[in-house]
């Protein structure tokens, strides 16, 4: 199993990762304790000549580790067959109780990943580096993070047996089966209908409001991530159900594989650009005072909100349009 060719490039990814976010957090520590953009010592040009590099460094492994999440939604789906029982990732990655945790931590990871890129990208504007001790001390608590990926990653596939037998997700999606799983399948589909439509109809508020009366972005970022909830959610409760017109197959994995076009990495890229977008429109507000990006991050806010938007509203016309079109009906 490990000599697999995408799980050999997870494995060396997550370990590539892990040393240049290492590399960057050693760094990021000496600058959050001895940068002082007034002082003209040797030590302060070599942070501030330090800072680019890193900056470049930790760019490329976020970018990594965003790709890293589809490539190992991917690798788990390509491994069901030699599972007994497995007809998708949702097999693959129960065949140990290192799979879901791994692929919940990645989750997270790729979305803290994504709104620190928007924080060193709005820290670039500025003149005097404003965000430059807030980003580093995120990145240390990121690191620790990717450090417990990675070994949840080596523990998985190291873990891995071919003749194991495993549940279908039929089984695990199931309103009958216990645990989060089924809790998410067993959650009733009209209440959820309306759920969804009321989380689709507070973002755009929220996001209309913000962009006419220019405030109001936390409120924007706390619907953001509230839609990603309630969308992952809805998607395993009713939104699965019209794409493999099927009245009782909730499984969210199914849907990535090439019958049904491979749709459902459309899906989650839009739910996971949606909830970043977001998250950095939140965690811009919280800069918005400081003197060099007063003027920038107003702007910063919209196109980053607008950004979200697209992503989120993709993903609600997407969904539509296949409950509009399929004669399948609940």
């Amino acid at each position: 199993m490990i000599q697999h060719p995408a799980v050999i490039a997870l494995l060396s990814s997550a370990t590539i990762i892990s040393l240049m976010v290492f590399y960057a957090a050693y760094y990021g520590y000496k600058i959050i304790t001895g940068w002082d953009l007034q002082s003209g010592s040797e030590q302060q040009l070599m942070l501030e000549r330090r800072t680019y590099l890193i900056s470049t460094v930790i760019g490329y492994a976020m970018a990594f580790q965003l790709i890293s999440l589809f490539l190992l939604i991917y690798t788990a789906d390509t491994l069901h067959p030699l599972f007994t029982g497995a007809m998708c990732a949702a097999g693959s990655l129960g065949a140990n109780s290192f799979g879901y945790p791994l692929l919940l931590l990645k989750v997270a990871n790729a979305v803290f990943a994504g709104i620190w890129l928007l924080i060193n990208r709005l820290d670039s504007k500025g003149y005097d580096y404003p965000l430059i001790r807030s980003k580093y001390r995120l990145l240390i608590i990121l690191t620790l993070l990717l450090v417990v990926e990675t070994w949840l990653q080596y523990r998985y596939f190291l873990n891995l047996k071919a003749d194991l037998i495993t549940s279908c997700c039929g089984s695990l999606f199931s309103s009958s089966s216990r645990g989060i799983a089924g809790e998410l399948a067993a959650l009733p589909a009209k209440p959820m209908m309306v759920l969804f439509s009321g989380a689709s109809l507070a973002l755009l508020a929220s996001y209309s409001y913000s962009i006419v009366k220019a405030r109001g972005w936390y409120l924007f970022a706390a619907a953001s991530l509230f839609f990603f909830i309630t969308a992952s959610a809805a998607l395993i409760s009713f939104i699965a159900l019209y794409f493999y017109e099927l009245p009782s197959h909730h499984c969210p994995f199914c849907i990535l594989q090439g019958e049904y076009n491979h749709i459902g990495y459309l899906l989650y890229a839009c739910l996971l650009g949606g909830v970043v977008a977001g998250g950095g429109v939140g965690a811009a507000e919280k800069f918005r005072k400081c003197g060099s990006l007063q003027e920038i991050i107003p702007g910063f806010q919209r196109r980053a909100a607008t950004v979200g938007m697209l992503f989120n509203g993709t993903f609600i016309v997407v969904v539509l349009a296949r409950i509009f079109t399929t004669s399948f009906r609940l």
